[in-house]
């Protein structure tokens, strides 16, 4: 475990001195000074900044400490910019500081003031007046019906354009106002179940199985419905739009699409696919779907060495997972006979030539590292009856690998390295996973790619910047062969600090055991994320809301929870959780005495329903929640001192405690405040605790076998670029709690959200293979081993996710076992022999001011 931060540690002490000079209450100051990273920043930035020689509010305060947070990302100039502003006023709200850092991430100094102040929303004011004129007007356009689509409303409205800068306070208010205008008072107006909203991406599911708990947990529809009409996809070229050689080839096109947008997601099937994924998946189908579209999902199965089967599963059941359903599943090896085809006809068109050279000599022929003077290979003169000749022999396995290969005659004086006579075919003695060992030569990708969209009739071949230079021969090979030239277009792609997502780097991880597997929590890949419980949903909000244009985004994983945090706040049910438990014994109250307490499962969102838990004579708060010696500044549980109960009946005030030989605090001794003492008044609380009962007829508490804490599994911000990046792994990057508490209320929720997780999966699963394409899929691979969408794809433990109330928020983990969740048990709820409580903490809760000193 990493050390425990103590705030009278000397260094720690002087940190929290030097953050209260700018202006920071002593408890902000103290939890800017607990993470060592953000708070060298910090001190950074005062000193850099000579902030402590300026006269602040604590509001602005407040913002230069939560810019500290997102600053690693910036250049001393870009930083000193953001704090100026903020110092100055024309940053006003976390909101406004978090765009300008994303904007100043992609626009380094000299900085554009008008398009900064533009972009961060400086100088805004809107008047009331005019956010309820706002807020109706996007009202008007939507397809709201009762109160129920509250939140959802909210947060949707507050993404647009209009509502950017407006204060969310006003936005709220104006909403109430005007949803109280037109469905009555929300007390009486009632609030019927709401009809899950389409996915905003145009996805052919409703949304995602593993969030139908809540009516409100669909993301909201603006930020990915306008995502694909602004910006970098706003402009790409409608279906036609792309130059063809021969005009036919439009026509052609045209016809056989019906002018539809058609998009292809083609991972390699080597590997299991990361964050970054997420932002290819979410583009190539949400574009396509938002404008009636289909998308392929094209395994590029070109490398028979690096395959495997769990990798093809993997890939379809994530790309469902988020939302999205393949018009048809193909790969590239289902052209196999046709790219050879081609590749013989661009051998006769003098296009061609089979190349004996070694790779070293075709590195040098290219100019070698120094990219010198570029000479042409020896055989690149060869008649074409030579070529084919050659080419026959290869496909005959005459020769080894390396012995062969068939290039491209390109252009050797062209600047564009990917001109210089790539390499179409090679020999590779190895099977195919469903060739067999029909083919001893395989095409490469330069070779497959854009072949496979001509075939594939694809509009809008989209891809990261990194094949910026493939656009020139992708669109050489097709005139070459004078067929249908797909649009290539490239946007940035998305990566994230502190981790890595090179699959060698993480195969690495996992044999030498620094990870369990490649879907360990700590690591990004989305099958991790998808363990630790991450709602696929709040994964696809966060790519739409970096937008998308040409510049990659270099996101700090902080910001990611942030924005996971944010999902989950109106969307995850809420449980009395202990994590440390610490005896309770109510000592004027009688033995048997039980009260049941009805309890929702979230304060605002009565649609996640409620439980009833018991209230006894023992309780359990979290011992950190007790301390022996009181100060000032605490509120929580001390010897005299009185705490509220969370939805408990009455405060209790700590009279007593019992230690071991040890010294440590074994149990307290509380009186109950319920107004029957002597007195008859009841102490007010300053602070409010979590707790469970003791009660063994209802089942309570409910005992938790392991609680996982994940933490940055590297200590770096960029741990790729190390020379060992293993060196940088943090070794207390988990912690496993054993014997957390938790309430009652735990047993109903985990049956609810699995089974509706179950049917929504089973409903979105056979509306998917109804459709006219699965059919004519399903003909296609009858004979193989194409993996196939099913229910279980979509819902695991993972669904059974909630906030553990001032703890985090937590999922089941995979290796949890619930007997109450199988079939046989389906009207059954509570503990079964054998049952295993393992939760992973998704993220974090934010820093509470309300948890005050520890």
């Amino acid at each position: 475990m990493p050390p425990k931060f103590d705030p009278k540690d000397p260094a720690i002490a002087e940190l929290i001195a030097t953050f209260q000079t700018i202006g920071l209450s002593p408890s902000k100051a103290t939890d800017a000074a607990r993470n060592p990273k953000n708070a060298a920043l910090l001190k950074d930035l005062i000193v850099t900044n000579s902030l402590h020689a300026t006269s602040l509010d604590e509001k602005r305060a407040s913002l230069i400490a939560t810019f500290a947070i997102q600053a690693g990302s910036l250049g001393e100039n870009e930083r000193t910019y953001v704090v100026k502003a903020i110092v100055d006023g024309r940053l006003k709200s976390v909101d406004q500081v978090s765009a300008a850092t994303k904007y100043l991430e992609s626009h380094a100094s000299p900085i554009d003031e008008a398009s900064f102040n533009e972009t961060c929303g400086v100088g805004v004011n809107l008047s009331i007046e005019e956010v309820s004129t706002r807020v109706k007007t996007y009202f008007d356009g939507q397809n709201v019906d009762s109160w129920a689509g509250l939140m959802t409303f909210i947060n949707s409205a507050k993404a647009t354009p209009e509502l950017r800068w407006a204060s969310p306070l006003e936005v709220k208010t104006a909403t109430e106002r005007l949803f109280t205008e037109k469905f009555g008072p929300k007390e009486t107006g009632g609030k019927p179940k709401a009809k899950e909203p389409k996915a905003p991406t145009g996805a052919k599911a409703d949304t995602t199985a593993s969030d139908i708990t809540s009516p409100s947990s669909t993301p909201a529809a603006p930020p990915e419905r306008t995502v694909f009409e602004e910006g970098f996809l706003g402009k790409l070229h409608k279906p036609g739009g792309n130059p063809q050689i021969n005009p036919k080839l439009t026509q052609a096109h045209l016809a056989a699409t019906h002018a539809k947008v058609m998009t292809r997601f083609p991972p390699e099937p080597n590997g299991f696919l990361h964050i970054g994924h997420s932002k290819a998946i979410f583009i190539n189908f949400g574009y396509a779907a938002h404008y009636g579209g289909l998308t392929y999902l094209r395994y590029d199965d070109t490398n028979p060495e690096a395959e495997e089967a769990r990798y093809f599963e993997s890939i379809l059941e994530i790309v469902r997972w988020l939302g999205f359903e393949p018009f048809r599943i193909t790969y590239s090896s289902d052209y196999f006979q046709e790219l050879y085809d081609l590749a013989a006809e661009l051998t006769k068109r003098d296009k061609a030539y089979i190349c004996h050279c070694t790779g070293e000599e075709i590195h040098a022929a290219r100019g070698g590292e120094n990219r010198g003077p570029r000479t042409a290979c020896l055989h690149r003169t060869r008649p074409v009856e030579e070529s084919l000749t050659e080419f026959q022999a290869m496909k005959d396995g005459k020769y080894k690998p390396g012995e062969a290969t068939l290039r491209m005659k390109q252009d050797l004086e062209d600047g564009n390295p990917q001109m210089w006579d790539l390499i179409a075919y090679r020999v590779l003695d190895a099977p195919h996973h469903r060739t067999g060992s029909k083919w001893k030569i395989y095409p490469t990708y330069d070779f497959t790619h854009c072949l496979v969209d001509s075939f594939e009739n694809i509009s809008h071949s989209l891809c990261t910047t990194e094949f910026i230079q493939s656009r020139q021969s992708y669109d050489w090979l097709c005139d070459a062969l004078e067929v249908y030239k797909p649009r290539q277009s490239e946007y940035g792609r998305l990566s994230l600090q502190g981790t890595v997502m090179s699959k060698r780097k993480i195969l690495k991880l996992v044999k030498l055991g620094h990870v369990k597997d490649w879907d360990d929590p700590r690591l990004y890949t989305l099958i991790a994320l998808r363990r630790r419980g991450v709602p696929p949903a709040a994964i696809i909000n966060f790519v739409s809301s970096l937008g998308v244009s040409t510049t990659g985004s270099n996101i700090q994983t902080t910001r990611f929870e942030q924005s996971i945090r944010q999902y989950l706040e109106n969307t995850a049910p809420r449980l009395l959780m202990v994590l440390k438990p610490l005896r309770v014994t109510l000592e004027n109250v009688a033995e048997d005495y039980c009260e049941m307490i009805e309890k929702p499962f979230h304060p605002k969102v009565s649609e996640l329903g409620k439980s009833m838990i018991p209230f006894t004579r023992t309780l359990y708060i979290d011992a950190d929640d007790f301390r022996i010696q009181d100060s000032k500044d605490y509120f929580r549980l001390a010897p005299g001192k009185t705490v509220g109960l969370f939805q408990g009946p009455h405060p209790i005030t700590c009279t007593s405690f019992k230690t071991d030989d040890a010294g440590n605090v074994t149990e307290l001794i509380c009186r109950l405040e319920n107004g029957t003492g002597g007195s008859g008044t009841v102490p007010k609380p300053k602070a409010f605790i979590q707790w469970v009962a003791e009660h063994a007829a209802s089942g309570s508490p409910v005992r938790v076998d392991e609680a996982r804490v994940f933490l940055p599994l590297f200590k770096s911000d960029n741990p790729a670029a190390l020379d060992d990046y293993l060196e940088d792994i943090n070794p207390d990057s988990l912690e496993v709690i054993q014997g957390a508490m938790l309430e009652v209320g735990f047993w109903p929720l985990a049956k609810q959200s699995f089974q509706a997780a179950k049917a929504e999966a089973e409903k979105r699963t056979a509306t998917a293979a109804s459709s006219v394409s699965a059919e004519e899929e399903k003909k296609a691979h009858a004979d193989d081993d194409t993996p196939v969408a099913t229910a279980a794809q979509l819902f695991g433990n993972e669904v059974v996710r909630f906030q553990g109330l001032r703890v985090g928020y937590f999922a089941l983990d995979k290796e949890a076992h619930l007997g109450c969740l199988a079939e046989e048990h389906e009207d059954k709820t509570g503990r079964f022999e054998g049952d295993r409580i393992i939760l992973n903490r998704i993220v974090s809760l934010k820093e509470d001011s309300g948890k005050a000193a520890s």
